[in-house]
């Protein structure tokens, strides 16, 4: 199947700003923006889940139970991620690469699934990874199959309203289309806050 000329764009993007996030993660290299290669550091389990401020939301184990104003943890497994019944905390809790990057891959993971999937998976059957290798694979199989959901969308498809069944957002009143875009917007601006805390973390002295 051919790809919709309305579609290659938002794809083109998602897949730049993906490898941007991945390399900028894992390094050994992460393009400048103008070509030029700078060197990265892969991430640690340290920075990983590093609390740059008091009373931050990360992964913690369920065993542990939630932080500073969290009223829960989500997610299966060993891990889960800070949350709250609505109404959410205000101002809204600081969240860490950790918390940032989970979120960016239960989001992939779950509109997969109700768009090109079971249409079943819900935050709880989600694994969250309390480790930075685990968390990075995680992303890339999330992107890999968000990135399956958009190849099988043809034009018609484009224009369905509810195609992504996704219940946590608005996607069963919107046209496919404007999900696509949603979901690209999620992954520059949550891209940017991680790349951003990759900063903070080499700048910020640390206890040894």
């Amino acid at each position: 199947m051919s790809l919709p000329p309305r579609l290659a764009p938002l794809l083109d993007q998602f897949d730049f700003t993906r490898t941007r996030l991945t390399e900028r993660l894992a390094g050994p290299t992460v393009d400048s923006g103008n070509g030029t290669p700078v060197a990265v550091e892969p991430i640690t389990d340290e920075e990983y889940r590093w609390e740059p401020v008091p009373g931050c939301w990360s992964v913690r184990r369920h065993a542990d139970g939630p932080g500073a104003r969290a009223t829960l943890l989500t997610g299966a497994g060993e891990w889960g991620r800070d949350a709250s019944e609505w109404p959410h905390p205000e101002p809204p809790p600081f969240t860490t690469l950790a918390w940032r990057l989970s979120h960016l891959s239960e989001m992939l993971t779950l509109r997969a699934d109700h768009t090109h999937g079971t249409r079943s998976l819900t935050r709880e059957d989600y694994r969250v990874c309390g480790d930075a290798k685990s968390a990075l694979a995680d992303f890339d199989a999330a992107a890999d199959a968000w990135r399956a959901a958009l190849l099988a969308a043809d034009d018609a498809v484009l224009d369905t309203v509810g195609h992504s069944a996704y219940p946590y957002g608005s996607d069963p009143e919107e046209v496919f289309l404007s999900v696509v875009w949603w979901v690209n917007q999620e992954l520059l601006h949550h891209g940017a806050e991680i790349a951003l805390l990759r900063d903070l973390y080499r700048s910020s002295p640390r206890s040894a």
